[in-house]
């Protein structure tokens, strides 16, 4: 799905001494574990194409940490297409041990100064520290609103980065010199949202972290002495560490290195979960297993719920397509259990940038990225399968395109997802009401086939059906108690979330999205109504 976007994705190594050297080293040396860095965040770069960067610890050169980011995709900021280019880049940022990141804005501005990882330079070691953050604070305004309250503070950017990167330093002003997991133990109480959270400083000490409710995904692996962690893990079975090393780090756990040793530890309570049901859907890549759940699996099991509930006249012009890429598994079975083609009647143009991070006029961009193959699609009745409908925009222009330009004669579209009613406030772009496609029928009420054909018409297609909401547990694994779900039911895991949706409810009502808009960027005071 093209309208929609993800926050952002974190990477990290560390070779530890006095162990020996890892076969998976790169060859020049333990000193240049920082080289698979890049390698790290190629393979989460669907979390994230706006920026890139990594930091870098070496205690054999001045700057103990550095720190290479800015705008453009690993590619290009890390100049993998330029060999000499690359090679002298990673010479200098050399190190045993390295953080890295990939980032989208859901807050924040489009500009080098908010590429991460976020570097804060001291004349003190333990207070020279760089970090990466995935995820959303859905108490940002509060936390905003209360540095800004001191008449002395000042915050340069608006991204609930810089707002953690200041609560960082409280933890470490003055003579004080908290242990990592004293220190995220406290953060942890000021936090509500996703965040995931890789951190480095000057004495080479590293941790990373899990928010408590596992909204956002973090894997890691250790073998012998190469320690490494990312969004997804892919990432990490692609750089060659085993299937059986492979694991998710619990909710509410950080991975300490301290002094060159590892260990993993509990920061704070976690007796609920709230894994985001997106990442299985859309966001991960289709070769990840997260939370000890297959991504490709639980597509697999979209499409055979959407089967399961095809209510279509099945005949020999009758042919599946999917929107590419994520919504593939869901139409191959889809199509299986259908017994009809799954074809690629949609070719999508991989040197488009993603339509998301290119801004307005959707639609153009929807055309320029996807290519209908009238030879596949004439005189076809298409089941057209897509992973989710967020603004409708892309979908409205591909509906029109396999009719007119591919020669379609139905085009009826599934929807490996219910229909998305409500903002998300922990890290996908869809932040107001009133951009979203299903609300403007539903008026909170449910689902029936006949606001779907509603929605059909509008769509100009010959029929819609959504996946009914019961079907997401099932397809990912977990009891709804353990998934985040709120864009589907309004039901969010935190208390700044709840109350972000009421600001927003309110908005929408008053008439207030259209101008400003994002229920983010009120004051937490507002009186959420009841």
């Amino acid at each position: 799905m093209a309208e929609l976007n993800h926050e952002c994705g974190v990477a990290a190594v560390y070779h530890l001494p006095d162990r020996g050297v890892s076969p998976l080293a790169p060859p020049q040396g333990v000193e240049h574990t920082s080289n698979l860095i890049p390698r790290l965040l190629l393979d989460i770069q669907n979390r994230g194409q706006l920026a890139a960067g990594m930091t870098t610890f070496n205690p054999h050169r001045n700057q103990l940490i550095d720190t290479h980011k800015d705008v453009g995709t690993v590619t290009e900021v890390f100049h993998l297409n330029h060999q000499d280019s690359y090679r002298s880049l990673m010479r200098k940022y050399a190190g045993r041990a390295a953080i890295g990141h990939v980032r989208y804005a859901t807050c924040g501005k489009d500009d080098k100064s908010y590429a991460q990882p976020f570097e804060r330079h001291h004349i003190e070691k333990p207070k020279w520290f760089s970090f990466a953050f995935n995820g959303q604070l859905a108490n940002y305004p509060r936390l905003r609103d209360e540095i800004l309250s001191e008449n002395d503070f000042h915050l340069a950017r608006e991204t609930d980065t810089e707002v953690l990167m200041h609560m960082i330093c409280h933890q470490l002003s003055g003579d004080r010199r908290p242990e990592m997991i004293e220190m995220l133990t406290e953060l942890s109480l000021h936090f509500d949202g996703a965040y995931n959270i890789v951190y480095l400083n000057a004495l080479g000490n590293m941790f990373v972290a899990r928010d408590p409710l596992g909204i956002r995904p973090l894997c890691y692996a250790k073998e012998g002495p190469l320690f490494a962690a990312a969004s997804e893990s892919v990432a990490l079975a692609n750089l060659g560490f085993r299937e059986s090393s492979i694991k998710s780090l619990h909710p509410g756990e950080a991975v300490i290195i301290r002094d060159g040793e590892f260990s993993i530890q509990q920061f704070t309570a976690s007796p609920n979960r709230a894994h985001c049901f997106f990442e299985w859907i859309y966001f991960a890549n289709v070769a990840s297993t997260l939370d000890d759940q297959s991504v490709y699996l639980t597509r697999k099991r979209l499409g055979e719920e959407l089967a399961a509930v095809e209510t279509l006249e099945i005949d020999d012009d009758t042919i599946v397509v999917p929107v590419p890429d994520t919504a593939k598994a869901a139409a191959d079975s889809l199509a299986f259990q259908l017994k009809v083609p799954c074809l690629e009647g949609l070719i999508r143009n991989r040197y488009v940038g993603r339509t998301f991070i290119e801004g307005a006029n959707r639609a153009d961009k929807a055309k320029t990225k996807y290519t209908p193959l009238p030879e596949v699609l004439r005189g076809k009745k298409v089941l057209l399968v897509e992973d989710t409908i967020v603004r409708s925009t892309t979908m409205k222009v591909l509906v029109s395109q396999l009719k007119e330009r591919g020669g379609a004669s139905e085009v009826h579209v599934r929807v490996a997802c219910p229909p998305i009613i409500a903002p998300c406030f922990y890290g996908i772009d869809m932040s107001t009401i009133s951009e979203l496609f299903a609300p403007k029928f539903m008026d909170n009420g449910p689902l029936t086939p006949e606001i779907e054909d509603t929605m059909a018409e509008t769509l100009g297609a010959d029929s819609l059906k959504y996946l009914p909401i019961e079907a997401i547990s099932r397809c990912v694994g977990f009891p709804k108690e353990s998934l985040c779900q709120a864009c589907i039911d309004g039901k969010y895991p935190t208390p700044a979330g709840v109350q972000l949706y009421q600001i927003a409810l309110e908005k929408l009502e008053m008439g207030e999205e259209e101008n400003d808009g994002r229920a983010y960027d009120a004051p937490l005071s507002v009186t959420a109504r009841t």
